[in-house]
């Protein structure tokens, strides 16, 4: 059995079309549980047959996907989001891979759903691109939080306070002496942020999550992200440009990059900001 696990917090206007994509996959044996803490979302995501809604105690998602840990009844866990969707065939895609017993976890391949005419649209089309390009090496990596399965049993919980789940989760699967595999053809599709507030505000919240894993796991290590592993390959970001207007684009993102991660160290290191002060809801992206 599948334990299908959607997170969402007022979303009431995607909830329905994430749903109708996750159903829209054939699956045979297979459950939902949509988790929540506002009714307007959970009135919209029961409108449909055979879904398992649980109040979401507001404080976060880490604690939402502990919820559902504890719930779920299947041997795999498929975590999604509910403001994403996912292509007709992207969680057999998915389940493929487990067929390797090393095999813990399993990315998706998340997709811009954002014009790339425009600077904020070419971004995201850049950086998705970025990170398959780096999950189809094969190496160490994060998987998406945006839909992502593990093995049920492998993760009883992780700490509620927690900026990057998919970090976290990926990282423990690793100190378990287990491996993460990628699916590309496991596709999700992602409304990302159209403005820099949104945009910085989501990029403190997932990069500076990173400075969190020393503490919540041992592999932290194999997974690094900083300012220095980050600039080591500024140069192949530009293989990805087809014209003068992307290439500018491109310099604005290097840019703004350095400015994120000077907002990181200042307010990690310098301001000592508390983490849960840093988790913002990106408007933009619903």
């Amino acid at each position: 059995m599948i334990s299908i696990i959607i997170t969402a917090f007022k979303e009431a206007n995607t909830i329905g079309k994430a749903i109708e994509s996750i159903q829209n996959n054939n699956l045979k044996d297979y459950e939902i549980l949509v988790i929540c803490p506002d009714d307007e979302t959970r009135d919209v995501a029961l409108k449909f047959k055979n879904i398992k809604y649980f109040k979401d105690p507001g404080k976060g998602k880490p604690s939402a996907l502990n919820l559902a840990f504890k719930t779920a009844k299947g041997d795999i866990l498929v975590l999604t989001d509910g403001d994403v969707f996912v292509d007709n065939n992207s969680i057999n895609n998915l389940l493929k891979q487990f067929e390797n017993d090393n095999v813990g976890a399993i990315s998706g391949h998340p997709m811009s759903i954002n014009s790339k005419n425009n600077m904020f649209g070419f971004w995201a089309y850049l950086l998705t691109n970025v990170a398959h390009d780096l999950r189809s090496k094969g190496n160490n990596f994060v998987c998406s939080g945006y839909l992502m399965a593990i093995r049920q049993g492998l993760i009883e919980s992780i700490p509620e306070n927690s900026l990057v789940d998919d970090a976290v989760i990926s990282n423990l699967i690793l100190d378990k002496g287990l491996s993460i595999a990628y699916a590309p053809e496991a596709i999700v599709s992602v409304k990302y942020p159209n403005n820099f507030n949104d945009w910085i505000k989501q990029k403190i919240r997932s990069s500076g999550g990173y400075y969190q894993l020393k503490e919540f796991t041992k592999s932290n290590t194999k997974m690094k992200r900083s300012f220095l592993s980050e600039s080591s390959g500024v140069f192949s970001i530009f293989k990805y440009i087809t014209n003068f207007k992307e290439f500018l684009f491109t310099l604005a993102l290097i840019l703004a990059r350095f400015y994120l991660w000077f907002r990181i160290f200042y307010d990690i290191k310098i301001r000592r900001k508390d983490f849960s002060k840093i988790w913002k809801r990106i408007e933009s992206t619903k």
